[in-house]
């Protein structure tokens, strides 16, 4: 007997498949958090280390690789990749029309 097991094909997002606000922003954080947690796993670094290098409170830095960086902007993230020694580019280019909407990616 098998049972049929219902389920919804994920937008990409899941931000926004759990309908959040502002999901977008959050795919984007949660993008540039994974980068800066695997720069610290990469090189060691503790987070007493990362929160000073960062200008940060220790239990901040914390908060943020567990996820909770609603109040930490693009902005200050993209910083502590500099920090971490890492070139930031942004680009600009037209959308190319592919049946999706315009979006931001972080790669």
């Amino acid at each position: 007997m098998t049972k049929d097991i219902s389920h919804e094909v994920s937008s990409g997002n899941v931000f926004a498949d759990i309908g959040l606000p502002d999901a977008e922003a959050h795919q984007i954080k949660a993008s540039l958090v994974l980068k800066i947690d695997r720069l610290m796993r990469e090189r060691g670094l503790k987070q007493v280390a990362a929160a000073k290098l960062f200008g940060m409170k220790q239990p901040d830095v914390s908060k943020m690789l567990r996820g909770d960086f609603r109040l930490v902007s693009v902005e200050r993230l993209i910083r502590l990749l500099v920090a971490l020694g890492q070139d930031v580019e942004i680009v600009v280019r037209p959308h190319q029309g592919t049946g999706a909407a315009p979006a931001l990616h972080v790669s």
